[in-house]
C-alpha cells in the first residue's frame, strides 16, 4: 500500500528541501559579495581561464575547505548533537583564531550571523536559540561553517549531506565568481561544477574521517592572498 502523500514529503522531499534551501548560493546572507582571494588569483594572472579556474577550485576544496570550514562544519554539528554549548563556544573561537585575513575573517562573521537570524526565526530549537542568544550578544563571533553545522544538526539534515551540500554550495560560489572574473563562459563553469562533484563526495568522506586536531591546517599561500586583495587597485568583491 502506498503511504499518504504528505508522510513521503516529510520523509524525503521535505528533507531535500532543506537542503536545497539551506545550500542555496542565492539565500541573503551575503554570499555573493565574497571572492575569498578569487579576485587576487585572477588580477595576478594566476587565474585565467578555465583550466587554471577548475585547478583553483579543487585546490581550494582539497587544502581548504577539507580542513577548515568543511571540517569545523562536521565539529559543530557533532557539538550541536550532543547538546555541547561551551564546545560550539570554544570552536567559534577557534575559527576567528585561524582565519587570519580580516576580509575572510569578517566576512565569515556576516555571512553566520546573517544564516543564524534566518533560522532564529524559522526554527523553534532551544540549543539553536541559545547559540543565537550569543550571537546577539557579541560573546562568540557566529563563523559561517560553525552556524551551518549548528542549523544542520537543528534540521535534522544527516552529516555526510550536511558537510557535501556545503562543499557544493563553496564550488558553486567560487566557479560563479571565476565566470564574472576571468571570464569564463557559462558552459565552462557548468563543465567545471561536473568535474569536481567527485571529489565533492570523496572530500565529504574524509572530512568525516578527519581527526579534531586536524582542523586549521595552514594554508599560508591563500591567506597572503586573501591579505593582498585589500591592497588591489580594484575591487568587485569585499575578499
Amino acid at each position: 500500500m502506498r503511504p499518504p502523500l504528505a508522510a513521503t514529503k516529510d520523509r524525503t522531499l521535505g528533507s531535500l528541501l532543506e537542503i536545497l534551501h539551506i545550500a542555496d548560493p542565492t539565500l541573503p546572507i551575503g554570499g555573493f559579495s565574497h571572492s575569498n582571494g578569487l579576485e587576487t588569483y585572477v588580477q595576478q594572472n594566476l587565474v585565467h581561464d578555465a583550466v587554471s579556474a577548475q585547478e583553483f577550485v579543487e585546490s581550494m576544496l582539497k587544502n581548504n575547505y577539507k580542513y577548515n570550514d568543511a571540517l569545523a562544519l562536521k565539529l559543530a554539528y557533532e557539538h550541536t548533537s550532543q547538546g555541547d554549548l561551551e564546545g560550539i563556544l570554544s570552536l567559534d573561537n577557534e575559527c576567528h583564531a585561524l582565519k587570519a585575513p580580516r576580509e575572510v575573517r569578517e566576512g565569515s562573521q556576516k555571512l553566520g550571523v546573517r544564516l543564524i537570524k534566518i533560522y532564529g526565526k524559522r526554527l523553534d530549537d532551544p540549543f539553536l536559540n541559545a547559540v543565537l542568544a550569543h550571537v546577539l550578544d557579541k560573546t562568540t563571533h557566529g563563523h559561517y561553517p560553525v552556524i551551518y553545522g549548528v542549523v544542520a544538526a537543528a534540521l535534522k539534515i544527516e552529516i555526510d549531506k550536511a558537510v557535501g551540500s556545503f562543499l557544493f554550495n563553496a564550488a558553486v560560489s567560487m566557479i560563479t565568481n571565476a565566470v564574472k572574473l576571468v571570464p569564463l563562459g557559462q558552459m565552462d563553469g557548468q563543465e567545471i561544477l561536473f568535474s569536481v562533484q567527485q571529489l565533492i563526495d570523496h572530500l565529504t568522506a574524509e572530512t568525516l574521517e578527519l581527526d579534531r586536531e586536524m582542523h586549521g591546517v595552514c594554508n599560508a599561500a591563500l591567506d597572503i592572498k586573501c591579505m593582498q586583495h585589500e591592497q588591489l587597485y580594484s575591487r568587485l568583491y569585499m575578499s
